[in-house]
């Protein structure tokens, strides 16, 4: 006898930040008391269907609003792809924010073209590889950055949704 797999409901993207703003507290719920094993394992299918649906070339909301964390690694891989000291990277592009991660000194992103493409997409940051989090754990276990999330990223309002009752 085999399980039956869960249906998810619809999720219409229009007024998504209207409607992002107004379920928060549905969201807080959501994420105190979702059963995580099953909500994990459903996460990269909802993941790959967000993104059936939303266009981040169209968006681009992080990159013009918000900063990744640069990491060591992420620093040698970039300065060395820019031809750079790493010095001079962190000097042009990155200051130190109050919980001591590298961040980009402006927004938006200075690697973030007028038409949404990034300039070093093939060795940008492991954060903004990972981002919006949707097919991670980290999406249930770090709350705060969810609903922070959720407030600029159609894909993570997307799956939240899905996963909403």
């Amino acid at each position: 006898m085999s399980k039956a797999k869960k249906t998810y409901k619809e999720v219409d993207l229009e007024n998504w930040e209207m409607k992002s703003k107004a379920n928060t507290k549905k969201y807080q719920q959501l994420l105190k008391t979702i059963p995580q094993a099953a909500a994990i394992k459903a996460l990269p299918d909802l993941h790959e269907e967000a993104f059936e649906k939303v266009d981040c070339l169209s968006c681009a909301a992080c990159c013009k609003n918000y900063s990744p964390r640069f990491k060591t690694p992420d620093i040698k891989r970039i300065s060395k792809h820019l031809r750079m000291r790493e010095s001079t990277f962190i000097d042009t592009y990155l200051n130190l924010d109050n919980e001591g991660d590298y961040v980009v000194k402006n927004t938006p992103c200075p690697f973030l073209g007028a038409d949404n493409y990034c300039s070093i997409y093939e060795v940008r940051p492991s954060d903004c590889a990972r981002f919006p989090y949707t097919d991670e754990d980290v999406l249930l276990k770090r709350k705060n950055i969810t609903l922070k999330n959720v407030t600029f990223c159609p894909a993570v309002y997307y799956v939240l949704e899905k996963l909403s009752p």
